[in-house]
């Protein structure tokens, strides 16, 4: 059986990404980069060419796919980085939270600060992280996080927007991504 795509290309490299409907009539490109390490480091390499003019201090992702372009960021930029989980575990100590909703699960989540990251972005100046920013909803739940913990956010950047481009206006992408209505664009 043939899977509908998108092709997409990032500093040479190329994917063809599984079209998934999240809602009837509704169809997002699904970008994975979990084990893609030739498309994280190109899109890593791309990122820090576009973010090298920012005074940053540190990395912040949200928990999972976008750990491994935190990762490489991190080792291409020589910054530390900082993971925001979707689960509080008790070693976290004192751990601020904030909500935000999945578009590809449609279900409220909860981000997490551990306790001692806290101490890590007091008053640095942050780069926000995620593989696609598509409903904006993670994004927003790292903003508040960040705003808790008295840091500083010089940028916000991403592999992909995905949606209305003007609600985009200010990331650092590498490409955007359409969203299919009733097999249009």
């Amino acid at each position: 059986m043939s899977q509908e795509t998108h092709a997409v290309e990032i500093a040479g490299v190329k994917r063809d990404l599984r079209l998934f409907e999240v809602k009837p009539g509704i169809k997002i490109a699904i970008l994975n980069i979990l084990g893609d390490t030739e498309f994280v480091n190109a899109a890593s390499k791309a990122l820090a060419k576009k973010l090298q003019d920012k005074a940053i201090d540190i990395i912040v992702t949200a928990e999972a796919k976008s750990i491994p372009l935190a990762h490489m960021l991190s080792t291409d930029m020589k910054l530390p980085y900082v993971v925001l989980r979707k689960t509080h575990k008790p070693y976290m100590g004192d751990a601020l939270q904030s909500e935000t909703l999945s578009i590809t699960t449609g279900k409220p989540q909860t981000l997490f600060l551990d306790e001692k990251d806290r101490q890590q972005v007091d008053g640095k100046r942050i780069v926000l992280l995620d593989d696609v920013i598509s409903t904006g909803s993670t994004l927003q739940g790292m903003r508040l996080i960040m705003n808790k913990a008295g840091a500083n956010i010089v940028a916000e950047a991403a592999i992909f927007t995905e949606g209305d481009r003007a609600q985009w206006h200010g990331i650092i992408a590498l490409g955007h991504l359409p969203v299919w209505i009733d097999n249009k664009k």
